[in-house]
């Protein structure tokens, strides 16, 4: 231990980031359990108990917020689960170098843009007078459709412009697993007479396939979590029936309305059941297929 002394120094950076900025503000949890008083603070607010959990589970957008983002999630993770894999296996068989780097570059591209300027891009795009995609519709005979005013067509908005972002920053970790696989099975699968599909499906799919798994799981664990931004500049009051989902709605009950204690609550009942999801997910996978997390 003393003769690597140096690398527990170089450890002392990062392990104290992560108690400072993540084990400690777990202190604050206990809002949930107690009535906030700013002048009283934290440690002197009186203890409730369950009060907020039961104000939030008997509250009339209970319903409303958790369906919207169980929907949200699982539309966004099964429309974008596959295509960096395809990605990643299309660009692992292609040969040209060239053609391979301009792909990486612009599919990774979109994954720079900020979140304001996303949203911007698509508000733009799908605007009923000027948008590109009406002008489209225009042009073959079809009427101008208002889609960030019409709550139909927030989920299917949101999710594929998170796909088209997202799939190509998501395939770095499926063409790094895909580098690692030995070439001796593509080559002795080849000899073999099998076809580029055939070396696909059967040595390359499930050389990764712990890599695919593990990265199912973590995403199940956030089944229950949508990124605020991106989803509160989409939202307008017209499409907020389909676009109000627990992160929104937090910040407009906990912080705006300076109902602390209540915010907590709904963000720690968020927690726990993606915790939930994450060990039951973790466990089916072990049993299935033998690879998880731990």
């Amino acid at each position: 231990m003393t003769r690597k002394w140096q690398l527990y120094v170089i450890l002392i950076i990062p392990v104290s980031w992560l108690i400072i900025f993540q084990y400690v503000p777990m202190l604050g949890i206990q809002l949930a359990f107690k009535d906030f008083y700013v002048m009283k603070g934290i440690w002197g607010s009186p203890w409730v108990g369950t009060k907020y959990f039961e104000q939030f589970f008997n509250s009339p957008s209970f319903y409303t917020v958790i369906r919207n983002t169980v929907l949200i999630n699982v539309y966004t993770l099964a429309a974008g689960f596959i295509f960096p894999i395809a990605l990643a296996v299309g660009l692992n068989e292609l040969r040209s170098r060239w053609f391979k780097k301009m792909v990486q570059t612009v599919t990774y591209m979109p994954h720079f843009i900020s979140t304001v300027v996303m949203v911007g891009l698509v508000m733009q795009a799908l605007d009923p007078r000027v948008g590109i995609v009406n002008q489209v519709i225009g042009l073959f005979g079809g009427e101008s459709i208002d889609f960030m005013g019409s709550p139909g067509y927030f989920r299917s908005v949101y999710v594929w412009s998170e796909v088209w972002q997202a799939t190509g920053f998501s395939a770095i970790i499926y063409l790094a697993a895909l580098s690692s696989v030995d070439p001796a099975l593509n080559e002795a699968a080849t000899i073999d007479g099998a076809s580029v599909v055939q070396r696909i499906w059967h040595v390359d799919l499930p050389s990764i396939r712990p890599t695919i798994v593990i990265l199912f799981i973590l995403s199940l664990g956030n089944v229950m979590n949508i990124g605020f931004e991106k989803i509160f500049l989409m939202q307008n009051g017209l499409n907020a029936s389909n676009s109000e989902v627990i992160a929104t709605w937090v910040y407009k009950v906990g912080l705006q309305s300076s109902n602390f204690s209540f915010g907590t609550a709904i963000g720690f009942f968020n927690s726990v059941i993606n915790f939930a999801i994450l060990l039951v997910a973790n466990s089916i996978a072990r049993r299935a297929s033998g690879s998880a997390l731990w």
